[in-house]
């Protein structure tokens, strides 16, 4: 090869190389802050404090997603010694199965007990022919966004030294007095899935307490069992909120009372102005509530679902086959819970998202009223 080639050719990979270095020179600011906030955990650690506030908890938790959340909380109280295998939970026979999943997934036991027929939640009636010897804790789940405590639950809690804890993934931003769901117990599970009413752009989750202890012991667990790099004092997992999700949420967070307050105002347009005897709706009574779905009760309800996709008006069933019904548990198959399969054979969630304007309301109403 001539010098005269070889020199061009040096030219060319020299000016390669500066428009190399001259392109990180000027997008190296961009890139330390892309590494600063999504590599090093500041968008996660800043939610957590955000979320933290929010709910009224000392310390939040974040994770990968509701499941985990609940399941992170049942193992690290019997990490802690609070629980042990074969230990007793109750749990609400109609909730969703995510909740019973964690409790058998750390080899305890649930114990179902039906709900209360006009609120879809826990009766607190029942729990106390629920508690035996074995019984060591209570999942509260603030099923379709309806707070679902009372003092009656507060009290048997206290008087059979329960540990209380909420599954509060679809209550984002409920109240109980002045307290807010997810601050009401020991600790509380959260989800962030997309369809919640405050969803990641994909799947996150996260744990809220008072107690500092189990928040560590939590972290520690989400994070491979280790709380010091390459110092492993559990048997963990990994389960953590990717950043992007965290930055998403944290924005999101602002205008959740905001967008709950609409779907209050969806919900009250249709408990006054559904008049049909075919359908049923809940009670609030003077619990607050933020309609992460609108359930009515029809005895018809796969013809009114249907009837309601041909005008034109979407609508999911929460859920079709209860827990005690699922292939999942076949032990259970034979048991009888005629409420839960009584809500389970009639829900019908109707529209209630913020995004819906007065007159979609309105049409999805008078759709209702004329259903025969």
């Amino acid at each position: 090869m001539s010098r005269k080639k070889k020199n061009k050719k040096w030219l060319q990979l020299t000016y390669k190389i500066l428009t190399i270095l001259g392109c990180l020179m000027i997008c190296y600011p961009f890139v330390s802050q892309i590494y600063y906030q999504y590599v090093t955990m500041q968008e996660t650690k800043q939610f957590e404090v955000d979320y933290a506030k929010f709910i009224g908890s000392e310390h939040c938790v974040t994770c990968g997603n509701g499941l985990d959340a609940l399941s992170l909380i049942l193992r690290a109280y019997i990490e802690l010694g609070r629980l042990k295998a074969g230990d007793e939970i109750i749990v609400p026979a109609n909730t969703y199965i995510a909740t019973i999943l964690a409790i058998t997934e750390n080899n305890l036991t649930p114990v179902l007990v039906e709900p209360n027929i006009n609120t879809l939640e826990l009766d607190d009636q029942l729990i106390k022919a629920a508690v035996t010897s074995k019984t060591r804790a209570i999942i509260l789940v603030h099923l379709y966004g309806r707070c679902a405590y009372t003092p009656l639950i507060g009290k048997l809690c206290a008087l059979h030294n329960l540990l209380l804890i909420e599954d509060n993934a679809q209550a984002h931003g409920c109240f109980y007095g002045k307290k807010r769901t997810g601050s009401l117990g020991n600790a509380a599970a959260h989800s962030f899935y997309p369809g919640k009413n405050l969803g990641a752009l994909g799947d996150a989750g996260a744990v809220t307490t008072d107690d500092a202890t189990l928040a560590e012991s939590i972290r520690s667990i989400a994070n491979y069992g280790s709380a010091r790099k390459y110092e492993f004092s559990f048997k963990g997992v990994n389960s953590r909120m990717d950043e992007i999700q965290a930055a998403v949420l944290d924005v999101k967070l602002r205008y959740l009372d905001q967008e709950n307050a609409r779907r209050k105002e969806i919900a009250k347009a249709y408990q006054q102005g559904i008049k049909n005897p075919l359908i049923t709706m809940t009670t609030d009574g003077d619990h607050d509530n933020v309609y992460h779905i609108f359930p009515v009760l029809c005895p018809s309800r796969d013809r009114l679902k249907y009837y309601l996709n041909d005008k034109g008006v979407s609508t999911m069933i929460h859920y079709p086959i209860p827990p005690h019904q699922q292939k999942a548990y076949t032990e259970w198959n034979r048991l009888s819970y005629p409420i839960t399969e009584s809500i389970h054979q009639q829900e019908l969630s109707l529209p209630c998202n913020p995004t819906m304007t007065d007159d979609q309301c309105q049409e999805i109403i008078d759709y209702i009223n004329e259903y025969q």
